[in-house]
């Protein structure tokens, strides 16, 4: 594989990275309420799974949810689903006179704040999105010289997908904890609440109009 060729699948995989679909938006929810630093365990969830999903769909996993119709929807549904109790959950949290973020847990990293629980919620996420699958398996082909031994190419191309992946669910996060910040009474805690849930729903409903490619 060439730099040529990772140089490209970098600029594709940049600009898809960047458009806000469930893993984006999850990451300026964690942001808004646990901080940036916190929300980097979420990120780095979501890109184990991304990582995962593109192994899955160099082995024929991506065209099977393709084709099947009953096994996309299943997915599809679960993710949801648990989207959507993630916003209900987050818009019914409690607040406090101290902040927004104190009573979740985010200072001590302890609860619904701990580094393990926000790494399980977004490699959940990541994996909840079946579009994402089938798109890799109809991406990654056009980046592989099939002449080439396939496992050094897969390698390379998750790597920089991850890296790329990573950079903006970090830009997210860190805009989600910018505007936290300033969030400092009961009115705007409510508040940093129902954008928080607002934006999980919102998640959910994205997916729930992904259709199959």
């Amino acid at each position: 594989m060439t730099w040529q060729t990772l140089a490209f699948f970098f600029a594709t995989a940049f600009f898809i990275s960047a458009t806000p679909g469930p893993n984006m938006l999850l990451a300026m929810s964690l942001g808004l309420r646990f901080g940036a630093r916190r929300a980097a365990w979420g990120g780095f969830g979501m890109c184990v799974a991304l990582a995962v999903m593109a192994t899955l769909s160099a082995f024929g996993l991506g065209a099977l949810l393709s084709t099947s119709v009953v096994a996309f929807e299943a997915v599809r549904w679960a993710g949801v689903a648990y989207l959507t109790w993630l916003g209900i959950a987050a818009w019914r949290a409690p607040v406090t006179e101290a902040g927004p973020r104190d009573g979740d847990a985010a200072a001590s990293g302890v609860g619904e704040g701990s580094a393990a629980r926000l790494f399980l919620r977004g490699l959940l996420v990541a994996f909840s999105n079946p579009k994402a699958l089938v798109f890799m398996a109809a991406l990654f082909p056009q980046f592989i010289d099939a002449a080439a031994p396939l496992a050094p190419q897969l390698v390379a191309l998750i790597a920089v997908m991850m890296v790329s992946e990573f950079g903006w669910i970090m830009a997210y996060a860190i805009g989600g904890d910018r505007l936290a910040a300033r969030l400092t009474n009961v009115t705007a805690a409510r508040a940093l609440n129902r954008l928080t849930g607002g934006l999980m729903i919102g998640a959910g409903g994205l997916l729930a109009l992904a259709r199959r490619v």
